[in-house]
């Protein structure tokens, strides 16, 4: 389906780009080698200041997913075999950026039958023995709600475990089609009761939400226990995918932080640029 996009973008969605040495060395770093990070295939905003502070955003088990999200730009379909030895690729890379915190995310892998769950703690520990100083969040699918799954990802305990609702409750299954809102809260919720020090998740604004439901899905996540939340502009990848509605004025994300704050959340990233990983390096404290 074809969403012509007739919402024009506003000044205050312009971005600055990249630039200082740190950014320079690590982009020839990854440039020379090949690395593969979302940073710079994402095209994010925020490459510049993130690499900075010595932050980046890795994906692992491949680049085809089992999902058909309204928002989303990764490739749907089948997937490749999931590689071994990614693990340890991924280890190397970050070793070679210098990287002090990593954050990694994947596809999601529903035609695995641990949805990925042993590649991604194997990616964990390998990271740890390269590099054994650096923090870190897993941003993670679902796993279903199987909670044998999620087993996995705590055994390993990652600084912060990241899952995102990506939108309000009506919207959910528009923009996430094969997602279910309270799965994903219940995904939330099991990880904090049961070892993860940190959990967050984040949502996109301009997909035709309204203030209160921006509001109670903020309460909901509380409910849930969760720790830290980004909230950032939604931006349609291409015209196959669902529409802006709006671009909320930067007053409003402010409001939404005012809110965040006094709802108990330990941090809170609210602006049209902010993306999921955002300032992680903060979020571990």
């Amino acid at each position: 389906m074809n969403h012509k996009q007739t919402v024009r973008k506003p000044h205050w969605l312009k971005v600055k780009l990249p630039s200082g040495d740190k950014f320079k060395e690590l982009r020839e770093i990854v440039e020379t080698h090949k690395l593969h990070t979302i940073c710079t295939s994402g095209r994010c905003p925020n490459m510049g200041e993130c690499w900075g502070e010595g932050t980046a955003t890795f994906m692992i088990l491949g680049n085809i997913c089992t999902r058909s999200c309204g928002f989303c730009n990764v490739k749907t379909g089948k997937p490749l075999p999931a590689d071994l030895k990614e693990p340890e690729k991924v280890a190397e890379s970050i070793k070679l950026m210098g990287v002090k915190h990593a954050v990694i995310t994947s596809v999601d892998r529903d035609d695995l039958i641990d949805g990925g769950a042993n590649i991604w703690a194997e990616t964990v520990r390998k990271v740890r023995e390269y590099s054994p100083n650096i923090t870190m969040e897993t941003l993670i699918p679902d796993f279903q709600g199987k909670t044998d799954l999620l087993n996995i990802i705590i055994e390993v305990s990652p600084e912060v475990v990241s899952h995102n609702l990506e939108t309000v409750r009506r919207l959910t299954k528009e923009v996430r089609k094969q997602a279910k809102y309270d799965r994903s809260l219940a995904v939330l919720k099991y990880l904090k009761e049961n070892g993860i020090r940190r959990t967050k998740s984040g949502i996109m604004l301009g997909l035709g939400e309204t203030e209160e439901e921006v509001i109670q899905t903020m309460k909901d996540l509380r409910e849930a226990q969760v720790d830290v939340m980004t909230i950032g502009q939604y931006l349609q990848p291409s015209p196959e995918h669902l529409p802006v509605v709006r671009y909320p004025h930067p007053d409003e994300y402010k409001k939404y932080e005012i809110i965040g704050k006094e709802l108990g959340f330990r941090h809170i990233e609210s602006s049209p640029l902010v993306r999921s990983s955002y300032h992680a390096h903060k979020h571990i404290l």
